[in-house]
C-alpha cells in the first residue's frame, strides 16, 4: 500500500525481508518492486518513504517501525547512523555473519553458476570492536550539525571537528567524540590533539576555501604495541607545527613513530607527499606467527591484525603446499602472504603493479631471513606473460587476491593457459569473484569455500575458495 506524502512515495507496513549489497536491508512491495532500506533490520515491520527510483529498484529510510526484529541489538557507539562507518552496528553479531555467509553463497552461485561443495561456516571475529589498526581522522572548521542542535536555536560556540566524513558529503565532518574501532589510546590522542589545537588556536582545515593548519591525523596501532602518528598539516607554519607535534612527544611517550606531512594539493591522499620523520623511527613492525612485517605510513597493511592471520592460515591451508611447489603470488601488496607461505614452498614468486609495496615486500622478506622468494612491479595483466612464465617457470600453485574490481580477463586467461594444479582465490568482493569463477569454469571445479570476517559491524566480507583442476582436462 502506498501513499503520496511530501511529493515522496510511502509503502506502509512492509517487512524487511534480507539485508542486501552495501550493508542496506532489503524489502519488496506488494508488486514486487525491491526496496533497499539504509536504516532497517531484517524482521523490522516499517513504513518506507522512497527517496530514489531507479529502473530496476527503489531505495528508502525507514520512517515509522510498527515492530522489531528479534535480530536487532542495542548500538553501542553514540555515532551510529551519522557516521555511516558501522552500518550493522544494530544487528546482533551471529546475525551479522549470517547475511555475509549468505552473501557469499548467493553470489557465487547466482552470479558466477557456480556448483559448490559444502560451504564452510564462516570464521567470525573474536573482537567485533576495537579491531582496526589504521585509522584516519579529517580536521574541518565547519563540524556537522545534528539535526537537534540546528533545531534548538542555541549559539554553536565552536565548529571545529576531528572525526570522519559524513556519507555522500565530501566537505562535512562529524565531530567524533569515541569510535569504538581502535582500541585505545587511539581515543585519548584523537580527543588530546582537538582539545590542544582549540586550547592553542591552531586552525583547522576549511575544505571548501582550501585553508587552515591541520587536515588529517592518521593513526597506526598494531598487536605489538607499536604507534604511529602521522599528522596532514596544510598550512606550513614551522611554530605551530612544532607546537603540537612537542606536546604528543611529551604526553603521550608511549608513540613509536610521529611524522607529519606538508600537503597543499587538492585531495589529502599521501602516496604522493614526502612524510616528514619528526621523532622515533619512521615505521612500525606488526608480527604474525614468528613473521615481522615493517609497516611504514605509506604503506599496505590488512586492518584487522587478529583476522588477516586467520585470513592467511585458510589460504595457506587450502594451499595445502608440501615444500617441492612453485607458488605465484598474484597481486601480492607488500608480500604477506608470499611469506607467509614461503617455508611451505620450494620458492614463491610475487607480483605487484604498485613499487612502494614491492619494495616493502623485499624489505620484509629480507628482515625475516627468507630467501626463497622473490617480487615484481608491474601491471598484472602486462607482466604475468609468456614471457614472464617462460623466466620463472611454471607455477604448481597460484594464489591471487586481487583488489574489488578482481581479476583483469587477460590474467584470468593466463592462469588458464598454463594450467596450473590449484589456485586458492582470496577476495574482498566475491561478486567480482563469482564473476571470475564463471570464467574459470570449464577448467576448474570448486572444492572448498570459506568466508572470513575482518570487518564486524559492517557488511564487508573477505572470501578464499580453492580452485582444483577438472580430472578431465
Amino acid at each position: 500500500m502506498s501513499r503520496k506524502k511530501n511529493k515522496n512515495v510511502v509503502f506502509e507496513q512492509i517487512e524487511v525481508i534480507d539485508a542486501g549489497a552495501k550493508g542496506k536491508a532489503v524489502a519488496r512491495t506488494d508488486e514486487g518492486r525491491v526496496i533497499f532500506i539504509k536504516n532497517a533490520v531484517p524482521g523490522d515491520i516499517v513504513d518506507v518513504k522512497i527517496f530514489k527510483k531507479r529502473r530496476g529498484f527503489l531505495e528508502g529510510e525507514a520512517i515509522n517501525f510498527h515492530s522489531l526484529s528479534d535480530r536487532r541489538t542495542e548500538p553501542v557507539c553514540e555515532h551510529f547512523g551519522v557516521c555511516g562507518g558501522c552500518k550493522w552496528q544494530h544487528m546482533g553479531y551471529e546475525h551479522q555473519l549470517f547475511f555475509k555467509q549468505k552473501e557469499v553463497e548467493n553470489n557465487l552461485k547466482r552470479l558466477g553458476h557456480i556448483q559448490l561443495p559444502e560451504v564452510s561456516p564462516i570464521l567470525g571475529s573474536e573482537k567485533q570492536y576495537f579491531y582496526r589498526n589504521k585509522m584516519e581522522f579529517a580536521f574541518s572548521n565547519a563540524r556537522w550539525l545534528t539535526r537537534e542542535e540546528i533545531e534548538s536555536g542555541d549559539e554553536i560556540d565552536s565548529r571545529n571537528a576531528l572525526g570522519f566524513h559524513i556519507p555522500g558529503a565530501w566537505d562535512k565532518i562529524l565531530d567524533v567524540k569515541k569510535c569504538h574501532l581502535q582500541e585505545d589510546p587511539s581515543n585519548a590522542i584523537r580527543l588530546a590533539v582537538k582539545h590542544f589545537a582549540n586550547e592553542n588556536d591552531l586552525t583547522f582545515f576549511n575544505p571548501r576555501e582550501h585553508a587552515g593548519l591541520l587536515r588529517s591525523l592518521m593513526l597506526r596501532i598494531v598487536s605489538t604495541g607499536e604507534i604511529m602518528v602521522v599528522i596532514q598539516f596544510y598550512d606550513d607554519n614551522k611554530d605551530q607545527r612544532e607546537l603540537l607535534l612537542d606536546y604528543l612527544k611529551q604526553e603521550f611517550p608511549e608513540i613509536t613513530s610521529l611524522q607529519y606531512i606538508i600537503n597543499q594539493k587538492a585531495n589529502d591522499t599521501i602516496y604522493d607527499q614526502e612524510v616528514v620523520l619528526y621523532h622515533g623511527r619512521d615505521h612500525i613492525y606488526e608480527e604474525m606467527e614468528g613473521l615481522r612485517f615493517k609497516i611504514n605510513a605509506k604503506s599496505f597493511y590488512q586492518t584487522n591484525s587478529d583476522q588477516a592471520y586467520e585470513l592467511y592460515k585458510v589460504a595457506r591451508n587450502f594451499a595445502d603446499l608440501s615444500g617441492n611447489e612453485l607458488v605465484y603470488d598474484l597481486y601480492t601488496g607488500t608480500g604477506t602472504i608470499a611469506q607467509f607461505v614461503a617455508k611451505n614452498a620450494k620458492k614463491v614468486i610475487g607480483v605487484e603493479a604498485v613499487p612502494e609495496a614491492i619494495e616493502d615486500a623485499k624489505a620484509n622478506a629480507q628482515l625475516n631471513g627468507i630467501e626463497n622468494v622473490d617480487f615484481f612491479v608491474g601491471d598484472m595483466k602486462n607482466v604475468f606473460n609468456e614471457a614472464f612464465i617462460n623466466t620463472h617457470g611454471l607455477p604448481d600453485v597460484i594464489i591471487t587476491d586481487p583488489p574489488r574490481d578482481g581479476m583483469h580477463k587477460d590474467v584470468v586467461q593466463q592462469i588458464l593457459n598454463i594450467a596450473p594444479d590449484k589456485v586458492v582465490y582470496v577476495s574482498c568482493n566475491s561478486a567480482t569473484q563469482a564473476r571470475d569463477l564463471a570464467l574459470m569454469d570449464e577448467m576448474y571445479k570448486v572444492t572448498k569455500v570459506q568466508a572470513v570476517d575482518m570487518f564486524p559491524q559492517t557488511h564487508h566480507v573477505e572470501n578464499v575458495v580453492l580452485l582444483e583442476k577438472r580430472q578431465n582436462i
